[in-house]
């Protein structure tokens, strides 16, 4: 092979030559190094596809109809994606329970939920301790409790918000919602629903907790109330008075009102008739709890339109009724429910219903007193067409009898734990009263009711070889009479029990289980 005297061929630089060689091209590539580092390039279009967000290009009213489109379940999932959604399903809201009155002072609670028509500010405007794992609750109200306890009750003036945080609040809300219809608020001042009134113009429903005479000034200005719900005081819990004084200015303020309800408040004679006179609209009157004077029964018939008369929780109807002849009479009712009153006045209960003599429906619900001889009184209203009885544990079959069968227009019969209305006392014009009802409920004693629906089934009999009686035979018995335990666990409820002369608690599932395995087990109201 011929030699040849060309140089070889050199190797191409390699770029870690040119790295160590050239400093200005290793400058070059270490400023790429870190540009690649901080700002990655797009190689894939998909990329920035994935951070748009096309729900900008839709206007609100366009977005809050899909978002309407979606389960109520998931609004506040939707509610945290980001803060426009959460702003436009804000407007969803029309009704809410405030806790926080801070929430409510800086002005979050409008900005926040613009639409309002149904506040509830009552559990806000009491200062308790909201980390306490005790609560107490009423059909009315529940507060959290503290270790310290007042003469006064358990809420005292120390656990309300000062009066002229909540004017100012109740300004601020007035303002952001104009479109109330409904508002519950607790110590409510004169001040604070005089702006509330003037704001609010469409506001229709009105609860006042803790209420007085002077602050029933204030919504005297809300020319279209119409349902109106006073808490004067609640046993155990606060005092306060609402007398004849708040009712004839209720009267002469609220003129469109069609139901009252008048909890814990006094009065007499002259506050009923202001009302019944003024309020010529009122269909339904409730009284709970009330500490009327005597006399005030005989103003009932100055409500010339009204329909629906509710007695609730009453100690005492009407201590003094005075003269038959000035009582009168309601020509337009047509309900009366008795729920939870003591009935063992026979004047009082005999005033009662000669002033509802009308009345087409009457509703005694675990009312005391109520025996064969009280229930005979009804007998004077002839024109009833329901009657609803339960746990009515005095009435007999035969005081029912004789008052059911002067009831000709006598249509629906509910009898519900009237323990001594029995099955075997029936007698064939009751039997035959009730084939021509066209609504009959017979349930007068639970306790045939659990052995003819456990009959045939089998349960119970396994029970014996766990659970014995003692030498004198004695069963074992349950009080039915339960209470709640509520910490911070939860809730537990418990029935009081007595096994073998022993005094004990048990729990409701623990009862339920004792059902299942004890033939004997007994129940005792």
């Amino acid at each position: 092979m011929p030699y040849s005297s060309k140089p070889p061929l050199k190797r191409p630089p390699s770029w870690p030559d040119l790295w160590f060689k050239d400093k200005a091209l290793k400058h070059v590539l270490f400023k790429m190094q870190l540009d690649s580092l901080t700002k990655p390039p797009l190689s894939n279009p998909n990329l920035g596809v994935a951070g748009t967000d096309f729900t900008s290009l839709l206007s609100d009213e366009l977005l809050l109809g899909i978002l309407l489109k979606l389960p109520e379940s998931q609004r506040n999932l939707n509610s945290i994606v980001c803060k426009r959604w959460m702003m436009l399903l804000g407007r969803l809201v029309i009704s809410i329970k405030l806790l926080d009155w801070g929430f409510l002072d800086s002005g979050k609670l409008v900005s926040r939920f613009p639409n309002l028509t149904d506040v509830d500010l009552a559990r806000a405007c009491i200062d308790s301790p909201k980390n306490s794992g005790i609560i107490l609750s009423h059909r009315l109200i529940s507060v959290h409790l503290d270790s310290e306890f007042s003469s006064g009750g358990f809420i005292c003036d120390a656990n309300v918000i000062p009066s002229d945080l909540i004017d100012r609040g109740l300004s601020v809300l007035a303002c952001g919602c104009p479109n109330l219809r409904r508002l519950v608020l607790f110590a409510a001042t004169e001040a604070g629903l005089l702006s509330v009134a003037e704001e609010c113009p469409t506001l229709q429903e009105l609860e006042l907790h803790r209420c007085t005479d002077l602050a029933l000034r204030g919504i005297s200005a809300c020319k279209n109330l119409q349902i109106l719900k006073l808490i004067g005081s609640v046993d155990g819990f606060y005092d306060s008075v609402i007398s004849d004084i708040g009712l004839t200015i209720l009267g002469h303020g609220c003129k469109r009102l069609v139901k009252l309800e008048l909890s814990g408040c006094e009065g007499s004679y002259d506050g009923i008739k202001a009302i019944g006179q003024c309020c010529q609209m009122l269909e339904e009157l409730t009284l709970s709890n009330h500490r009327m004077d005597g006399g005030w029964m005989a103003a009932l018939s100055s409500c010339g339109n009204l329909k629906t008369l509710r007695l609730q929780s009453c100690k005492r109807i009407d201590s003094s009724t005075g003269p038959i002849e000035y009582l009168g009479s309601c020509p337009t009712l047509e309900t009366l429910h008795l729920q939870r009153c003591q009935l063992r006045d026979k004047e009082s209960i005999n005033a009662l219903f000669l002033v509802c003599v009308a009345v087409r429906e009457i509703v005694f619900q675990e009312c005391w007193g109520l025996d064969s001889e009280m229930f005979s009184i009804a007998s004077i209203c002839r024109r009833v067409k329901i009657l609803s009885l339960e746990g009515c544990s005095t009435l007999t079959t035969e005081g029912l009898e004789s008052v059911v069968l002067s009831w000709v227009e006598l249509q629906s019969l509910r009898v519900v734990s009237c323990n001594k209305i029995k099955d075997s006392e029936i007698t064939p014009a009751l039997s035959s009263l009730f084939s021509a009802l066209k609504e009959l409920k017979w349930r007068p004693d639970t306790r045939s009711l659990l052995s003819s629906s456990l009959g045939g089934t089998g349960v119970g009999k396994k029970g014996g070889r766990f659970f014995k009686r003692n030498r004198q035979g004695e069963p074992i018995i349950l009080n039915m009479p339960t209470f709640t335990v509520l910490g911070e666990f939860g809730v537990a409820h418990y029935i009081q029990c007595k096994f073998f002369n022993s005094n004990f608690s048990l729990n409701v599932l623990t009862v339920a289980a004792l059902f299942l395995l004890v033939p004997g087990l007994l129940l005792q109201g």
